[in-house]
């Protein structure tokens, strides 16, 4: 941009006046370069200048002098601005890598296969950076088959992370010991009850599939349905009735209720937050994940995520602006053992 600015002052003439024009290369370079480059091109820019200062016949006049001084203007106020934006991009970058670390240490890869199912996990970034959401996700083997939980904490931020951090925390311990779905929902909601961020709840999906695999279990906390895949036919598991998400469960007097789902052989179960169930359009128009039952039948669940994912993208059209968690398992019922 220097060369070709001051190719032109020497074509265009002293009448013209592109010689300030010089003082955008430093002001540019400020917003990508490092200080040194930014400083060097600054540099060029001013001994530009000085050279058609001299060859315009303008070094000496008020015009030239006024010229000059606002390229090496520029050139100091864009290596500073250069040394800010660094300083700036450094300290985002320790913040997303702690935010990154935190996330990983909270939500752990889950096993791609814990008898009777096979599982895949994707969690997809929201577009902010160094966010740390509230979306959680686990997967435990107990008593010979698979319990697992996926939930989204309102809020977002460390209270939405501690919140997430909690309820993982609980469930990590019922799931091994709790006798149903109901009494790890239970020993979940005491746990928020301790925590400081009282006013947070937690929208969730708990569900066990039986040792044999033959049968899987929902207890829906006021979450999206998952949705079982069956013959490339997509359902959604909709509770009865609408429960209550986790931390709310005083202000209903029902108790909790699992409803039982029959698997066969082949069958798939996605859960997901809300991140891809209300995914939309320019228009408005929510990701339609009822028809998707083409990209989750893939044999690769993990592919079939991946597919998932791309799907959801091009809906939308752009980066997701909310964090979103999706898991998937597929039924293989365990053949029946002879004695």
């Amino acid at each position: 941009m220097v060369i070709g600015v001051a190719l032109v002052d020497v074509v265009a003439g002293p009448g013209v006046g592109f010689l300030p024009v010089l003082s955008l290369g430093p002001a540019l370079a400020a917003i990508s370069r490092r200080p040194l480059p930014t400083a060097l091109i600054g540099m060029l820019a001013l001994a530009c200048g000085v050279l058609l200062a001299i060859y315009d016949d303008l070094a000496s006049s008020r015009r030239g002098v006024i010229a000059l001084s606002a390229i090496a203007g520029v050139t100091v106020a864009g290596v500073i601005a250069s040394v800010a934006r660094r300083r700036r991009e450094r300290e985002l970058a320790n913040f997303r890598a702690i935010a990154e670390a935190a996330q990983q240490i909270r939500l752990r890869p889950v096993p791609r296969n814990i008898p009777p199912v096979d599982m895949a996990v994707r969690c997809v970034s929201a577009a902010a950076l160094a966010r740390i959401g509230g979306d959680l996700y686990e997967a435990i083997s107990a008593g010979g088959g698979v319990r697992l939980i996926i939930g989204d904490v309102l809020g977002k931020g460390l209270p939405a992370a501690r919140t997430a951090a909690v309820v993982l925390g609980a469930f990590r311990e019922a799931a091994y010991d709790a006798t149903d779905l109901p009494q790890v929902a239970a020993r979940i909601e005491a746990s928020l009850q301790h925590q400081e961020a009282a006013e947070e709840f937690v929208t969730a999906v708990l569900a066990q599939v039986s040792a044999d695999g033959d049968k899987a279990e929902i207890l829906n906390c006021g979450h999206p349905p998952p949705l079982l895949i069956r013959d490339g036919e997509v359902t959604a598991l909709t509770p009865p009735e609408a429960g209550l998400p986790l931390g709310l469960a005083s202000l209903s007097p029902q108790p909790r209720e699992a409803c039982a789902v029959p698997l066969k052989s082949g069958d798939r179960l996605l859960f997901y937050t809300d991140g891809i169930s209300e995914a939309r359009d320019k228009q408005g128009t929510f990701y339609p994940i009822e028809r998707s039952g083409a990209l989750l039948g893939l044999a690769d669940l993990g592919l079939a995520l991946d597919m998932l994912v791309e799907d959801v993208i091009g809906h939308v059209g752009h980066a997701l602006q909310d964090d979103a968690a999706i898991l998937l398992i597929g039924c293989q019922r365990q053949p029946p053992e002879y004695g």
